[in-house]
């Protein structure tokens, strides 16, 4: 099974066929914007319109039509120009603003501008102030209506008294929450809490929603009957009723009693009361469930609601929905909400709710407890929806404004445009994307890390988590998590489980609920019919694994099928039994075997419950969950190389992770490639005619990485849609290439590798193997002071014309010079404070002019440590129509490129979470060779393995080399497995190219990969050790191959020539060099800055900070006698001597 590319095939090892494509990575970013400017920034207009003033008798209506061109101009500026110019990639919003007088019936509209709204790229992120960035989606609590166990069973503590709480959370508006205690030889009561105020009886509230005697003769006392305790006979609530029965008995008298405990202090009237109540739950304006609440309310209380005139007599149901009583006096009439107004509560939601935790207590069969860490009680907030509310916050801001001036202006004067003020609004729009904690500069280190920030979820954030509140459960793997959440790839450190990323094939639905897809079984028989869930809708199929065994029609191999099948949260019966046992276990699925028949669904891809990244690792299933998680977020951390290559053991989502969320250039149809160089590629599409796109060449990214594209196609080529043109940084041949592949030897070098340090070949710095380019950008303004204005020049006080020579005229150092730490990169100079001059100072100053004035040099200098070459300057002046801030007359930005080759410090790592510091680079002559010569390149310690349990390095290594020499055919049984591999590259120079390509290119995909020895797991392909047993020679002076069909082979002592005692793991393994580099860590300094206060040096590279020798270390050198480097310490080499 091959997956064929323009020009790369893998050998695939996967045995199992994939029917459902994957979404695009993107799509999370991409849907969730559009949607916003379709729909929900006209939802935000409608939402506040009319403003009417105080009287009602003026009003404005703004009205946006996402389908009127006139409201939504193009931006000013291309998305490329904007990252020059360092401005905000936006377009403006205009509105149709409808102004009305209805004393007069004067109506008078005009287009009113709304601001400037950032506009989302075709890459799924924003370019604010020239700078790219990510908005992340945030994981919230869901608005509804939540059943939990009491603080007795949550926090298992026998002495608490909680045994249920319910809570309905709107999204905007007061929390009503109920709950049921039980104190030791006390009765049992139901409580309710208004607002998070003081607890009251259940019964108040139930008769100021409308179910009282006036209303309901009778229903209270049926209401008590109903609910009976374990017993079956005895009323749960009947000691509570009877104490109760009498304290205000009738709506009005419950009304106030809740208004008295919302707002003590108040002089309690039957109006404020009814007023207090009516708006906090009735009233669209400050109580909103949203659309998700709506939903999620339905959702659990549909049944229940549904049983209420069954149990308590007819017409309780109704009440609320589309009850209203005509009476004369309008403050009598009972409390009801609009039944038009879905987003409001409604009385007989409020009793249900009630019902529902009361059944819960009395332990009524088909009532389950929620779990709040649930993915169905867990949603996302997307970069849609988080603008949104922001326009929201800044519209009603806005409507105040609106108000207060018409009262002051004069109506007959008044017109839209002198209404509306648009301040509000851009300044929460701006305040969001520069200071929000989910608006970040997008991690730009290399392609796979811009992917992951786009597709992370966040728990942090407003309206979130903090992170010191955050307990254990928040954190950890839910099994709602399933396809929907990475159980794998989160930080390590403070805020592990708090943020984690989105699955492979996950998507996010309207309600921000995370679903995923599941193929449908049919009478024993999987389909190519496929559906999306989400979390509370899988629970209730039974759902087979995605490497289940499946024969070609589609039927079942097995007679018995592992299945799961999550339950809901426990019931109160069961908690009650696991705090009398003391033995606890969080809710689970349930994992059994059933007939074929039985099974519903099947997962779609073993990876669909990874994330993209750990989508990466080869043999995912043969590393420690740990480890992995290090390997998954260090290949966010893989600087890209001068030469890249494509690992020859990946998993099949290198193409995928490349085409969705790196800068390649793909063909949009079928057509021709006209011209090609290495700025530009022209090319010649059927039916949208000629194209030309621009390479970005050596652009610094965000991470100061090199952003560099390279064409891949030759003039005269023909081209097929989705075809590659041209490679961006980090890819080969529209493949992920994170890193190289490194012939590797797993044994001890003289102690050089103790602890995770790695021994390198001189080869890999000679030929440039793991070189990489960095960029960096340093500014200068010239502004104006109190003194005058700077000046940039080349006429620097102080400095010699050597310092000077590679400035031009203006001060500005030339493209292409080499400049190394101090070196002057653009001459600037600042007027000094003057004293009084005089008379013969002035006398010289008339004659000579200004050139005696007094200036400092104040120069851009290159910082300590840093050093490269100047590839690009740009200069912008006020003068000749630069946009620059306020009191900027000039702006100079150079880039400064630094070619890093590998270098002792650096840290390396594998895909398996391997990582370690070089420690020694020896010469190509020293490191162990192989029988026909060939050196190794990497000696890793072999005490790295076993108690890492990351196996998986090993067994990429292995395979690693069966890939670069190919196999020869496989016999298993009288099956014939074909050869595979081109005749590779042999020879001990051609091995040792900067890139040798491998005789095949390998995928195994996480969970469907290729076996060691399982034969009966292997299905259709070999295992690895069958290959090895058939491998091709890897030398030409030998007729068989020099390894074992262990994986292991006789390495010889590159100094002394002689073989080492015992043979030796050898293998390829893709090895990525991290952007933690020593150039950026290492820091040396004699004197330097003094803190202000304490006039002690200052800490830090970044301050060009010293050493502190501080007290602890003087004990340590006084204890161990080292009298005289203790003395030295203190004095000589102290900054204080």
């Amino acid at each position: 099974m091959a997956s064929k590319s323009n020009n790369r095939e893998r050998f695939s090892f996967g045995s199992l066929q994939e029917n459902v494509e994957m979404p695009n990575l993107l799509d999370v970013q991409k849907v969730s914007f559009e949607n916003f400017l379709k729909v929900g920034l006209a939802e935000t207009f409608k939402d506040i319109s009319p403003i009417e003033d105080f009287h009602g008798n003026l009003s404005l209506e703004l009205e946006y039509d996402p389908l009127d061109e006139d409201l939504f101009p193009e931006p000013k500026f291309t998305v490329e120009e904007c990252r020059q110019k360092g401005h905000t990639y936006q377009r403006s919003i205009l509105v149709r603003a409808r102004f009305s007088n209805r004393s007069t019936g004067e109506l008078r509209e005009q287009l009113v501008f709304m601001g400037d709204f950032p506009m989302m790229t075709e890459k799924g992120t924003f370019i604010v102030n020239g700078t790219e960035r990510v908005v992340v989606s945030q994981l919230v609590r869901s608005p509804g209506v939540i059943f939990e166990a009491g603080e007795r069973y949550r926090l298992r503590n026998l002495s608490k008294h909680q045994l249920v709480k319910g809570t309905v959370h709107p999204q905007r508006g007061e929390w009503l929450e109920f709950d049921v205690e039980h104190k030791p030889g006390k009765y049992v009561t139901a409580g309710t809490r208004v607002a998070r105020k003081r607890r009251m009886g259940v019964f108040t509230l139930l008769r100021a929603i409308g179910y009282d005697e006036a209303n309901f003769p009778g229903f209270l006392d049926r209401f008590v009957e109903h609910f009976k305790e374990n017993d079956g006979v005895t009323p749960l609530l009947a000691d509570q009723w009877d104490k109760e029965r009498d304290i205000s008995p009738t709506q009005d008298e419950a009304l106030v009693e809740i208004y008295k405990r919302a707002r003590p202090g108040e002089p309690p009237s039957l109006e404020s009361a009814r007023a207090y109540f009516k708006n906090a739950f009735f009233d669209s304006k400050r109580y909103d469930l949203s659309r998700v609440g709506r939903y999620k309310i339905d959702r659990k209380l549909g049944d229940e609601l549904a049983k209420l005139d069954e149990f308590f007599g007819k017409g309780v149901r109704k009440h609320g929905e589309f009850f209203k009583v005509k009476l004369d006096d309008p403050a009598k009439r009972p409390i009801e909400s609009d039944p038009e107004d879905g987003n409001v509560l409604r009385p007989n939601e409020i009793l249900a709710a009630v019902t529902y935790m009361l059944h819960l207590v009395s332990q009524t069969p088909g009532y389950r407890l929620d779990d709040q860490d649930h993915f169905a009680n867990r949603r996302i907030r997307s970069v849609g929806e988080l603008i949104q509310n922001q326009v929201r916050i800044g519209l009603s801001r806005m409507e105040r404004v609106v108000r207060e001036r018409m009262t002051t202006q004069d109506p007959e004067s008044i017109t839209p445009v002198t209404l509306v003020n648009i301040r509000p609004v851009s300044a929460a729009i701006k305040e969001f994307f520069g200071t929000s904690q989910l608006s970040q500069l997008m991690d730009q280190v290399n392609p796979l890390s811009g992917i992951t920030h786009r597709r992370r979820l966040s728990a942090l954030g407003p309206g979130g988590l903090s992170r010191e509140r955050a307990g254990f459960e928040v954190r950890d793997v839910h099994f709602s998590h399933y396809g929907r959440m990475c159980p794998i790839e989160t930080p390590e450190g403070p805020n592990i489980g708090l943020i984690g990323a989105l699955s492979t094939y996950a998507r996010i639905n309207n309600y921000g609920f995370i679903e995923t897809p599941y193929l449908k079984v049919e009478n024993g028989k999987v389909t190519k019919k496929f559906e999306y869930m989400p979390a509370d809708e899988e629970e209730k199929y039974v759902v087979a694994q995605a490497n289940t065994a499946v024969n070609a029609d589609g039927t079942f191999r097995d007679s018995k099928i592992l299945v799961r099948q999550s339950p809901q949260a426990a019931s109160l019966a069961d908690l009650k039994r696991m705090l009398e046992a003391e033995s606890f276990f969080g809710a689970t699925t349930d994992i059994k075997m059933v007939p074929p028949n039985e099974v519903q669904l099947i997962d779609v891809s073993p990876k669909q419950i990874v994330s993209v990244a750990t989508a990466l690792i080869p043999f995912l299933e043969h590393d420690d969950a740990n480890r992995a998680l290090m390997g998954a977020n260090m290949q966010r951390q893989a600087v890209p190389l001068v030469r890249t290559e494509a690992p020859y053991v990946g998993t099949g989502m290198e193409r995928k992770a490349a085409s969705d969320g790196a800068d390649l250039i793909l063909a949009k149809e079928e057509g021709e490639v006209t011209e090609v160089s290495g700025a530009q590629i022209t090319v010649q599409y059927k039916t949208i005619g000629k194209w030309v796109y621009q390479l970005l060449k050596f652009r610094r990214s965000n991470h100061n990485t090199c952003v560099n594209q390279i064409p891949r196609v030759v003039e005269g080529q023909k081209l097929k849609k989705g075809d590659l043109i041209a490679d961006g940084p980090s890819t080969d041949n529209g493949e992920l290439a994170l890193g190289k592949n490194l012939l590797v030897a797993f044994m001890p070098w003289e102690g050089y590798n103790f602890e995770d340090a790695i021994i390198l070949s001189e080869r890999l710095v000679r030929d440039d193997v793991l070189t990489s380019i960095h960029i960096h950008e340093y500014t200068v303004d010239a502004r104006d002071t109190k003194l005058g204005p700077e000046e940039i020049t080349r006429d620097i006080p102080n400095l010699s014309d050597d310092i000077l020579r590679d400035l031009d005229e203006r001060g500005v150092i030339r493209v292409g010079a080499e400049v190394g730490p101090g070196d002057v990169l653009v001459g600037k100079v600042t007027p000094k404070g003057e004293t009084e001059l005089t008379p013969e100072e002035r006398l010289l100053r008339a004659i000579f002019g200004e050139k005696a004035r007094e200036v400092r040099d104040t120069s851009l200098k290159v910082p300590h440590g840093e050093s490269g070459k100047v590839i690009h300057v740009s200069m912008l002046d006020r003068n000749e129509g630069g946009e620059l801030a306020p009191g900027v007359n000039q702006m100079v930005k150079v880039l400064v490129a630094q070619k890093r080759k590998i270098s002792v410090g650096d840290k390396l790592a594998g895909r398996h979470g391997n990582k370690g510091v070089i420690s020694k680079i020896l010469p190509q002559a020293d490191m162990p060779y192989m029988a026909d010569g060939t050196p190794v390149d990497i000696i890793l310690n072999p005490l790295g393995v076993p108690s890492r349990m990351n196996v998986g390095q090993v067994l990429e290594a292995h395979l690693g080399y069966a890939a670069r020499w190919g196999w020869n055919g496989v016999s298993r049984n009288g099956v014939e497995f074909g050869a595979v591999g081109e005749a590779a590259l042999r020879g001990t120079e051609s091995k040792t190219l900067a890139n040798t390509p491998p005789a095949t290119f390998i995928a195994t995909p996480v969970f469907d990969g290729a076996k060691w020895d399982e034969v009966d797991q292997s299905g259709d392909q070999p295992t690895i050790v069958e290959i090895f047993e058939n491998l091709k020679p890897e030398s030409a002076h030998f007729d068989a191959p020099m390894i074992k069909s262990t994986g292991k082979m006789s390495l010889f002592n590159g100094r002394t020539g002689e073989k080492y005692d015992n043979d030796i793991t050898v293998g390829y393994m893709y090895i990525l060099k991290l952007s933690h580099m020593v150039d950026d860590k290492i820091h040396a300094r004699s004197t330097g800055p003094y803190s202000m206060i304490t006039q002690q040096p200052l800490g830090g590279k970044a301050q060009f900070g010293g050493q502190r020798f501080g007290e602890m270390e003087v004990w340590a050198l006084e204890a161990y006698g080292a009298a005289y480097c203790l003395q030295e310490l203190l004095t000589i080499k102290s900054d204080d001597v």
